[in-house]
């Protein structure tokens, strides 16, 4: 019996980061959206998770789209700014800190993944995430490694999610100077360390977090929010790494604490 294989899909190498995506489109697989986040290692401010569908054809508009860490603040705002104006679509989800403490920093990863795609009008045909394996989409999905580096589209919501994030703890500082959340965006850095322990944790903290609970413990004070058992980032300080349990395990527990938290 002969086996009838599909056609073979070339990626174009020289298409650099547009090149997955383009493919993907080329083989009936459009619209592609991409998501990326911001804020997973800082033990302070929101998670931010955007998704975006750019154009076919448009990689000529973006030149020097990459992976927001790679570019400067201003070349941030100016593709931050060309994104709103020529993306197909994009959405963004706002993750608060309560939200982080009571069902974990991945578990709320993965589904404001989920929720950024299900808030866009346009209805994908596939999406990349990056990183990690989001179970649950509306579409066919997959994880790329690098994937705001490696797809357009990831990098643009890499963007969008990471200016987002930027303004938002630019807001925090005023309101809460002591911190310098307008310098180090909630990271676990030096001077910020210094800061929490002079002055204890604010609600926009994460209490599950370690070094945050062992601030709050020297203070006195009480977590301003739920915070539930087991959720406890042991390994803060290592930022972007993921659980040992990450994925579909994390994914599944967190859907349970969610069912129960709502019922």
């Amino acid at each position: 019996m002969t086996m009838l294989l599909p056609p073979r899909a070339v990626v174009r190498g020289s298409s650099g980061n547009w090149a997955l995506q383009s493919t993907l489109e080329r083989r009936g697989l459009g619209p592609v959206a991409g998501v990326d986040e911001a804020g997973r290692g800082p033990c302070a401010g929101p998670l931010v998770i955007a998704a975006c569908v750019l154009r076919p054809g448009d990689a000529a508009r973006f030149e020097g789209l990459n992976d927001s860490k790679l570019m400067t603040a201003l070349a941030r705002e100016r593709m931050y700014d060309l994104v709103l104006k020529r993306a197909v679509d994009h959405s963004v989800v706002v993750v608060s800190p309560a939200e982080i403490d009571w069902l974990g920093i991945h578990v709320m990863n993965i589904e404001g993944m989920r929720r950024a795609v299900a808030q866009m009008s346009t209805h994908p045909g596939y999406v990349l995430t990056d990183g990690f394996k989001v179970p649950g989409m509306p579409a066919p999905s997959v994880a790329v490694l690098k994937g705001d580096q490696a797809a357009a589209c990831v990098a643009a919501a890499s963007v969008l999610a990471k200016v987002t994030r930027d303004r938002i703890m630019a807001d925090l500082h005023s309101r809460y100077p002591e911190y310098g959340f307008n310098v180090h965006k909630g990271y676990c850095t030096p001077e910020h360390t210094a800061a929490l322990m002079e002055h204890g944790p604010c609600a926009e903290h994460r209490w599950s977090y370690v070094n945050v609970a062992a601030a709050a413990a020297k203070h006195g004070l009480a977590a301003p929010h739920k915070v539930a058992r087991g959720t406890t980032a042991a390994a803060v300080v290592q930022n972007d790494a993921a659980p040992v349990d990450a994925g579909e395990l994390a994914t599944r527990e967190g859907a349970e604490q969610m069912t129960r938290a709502e019922a």
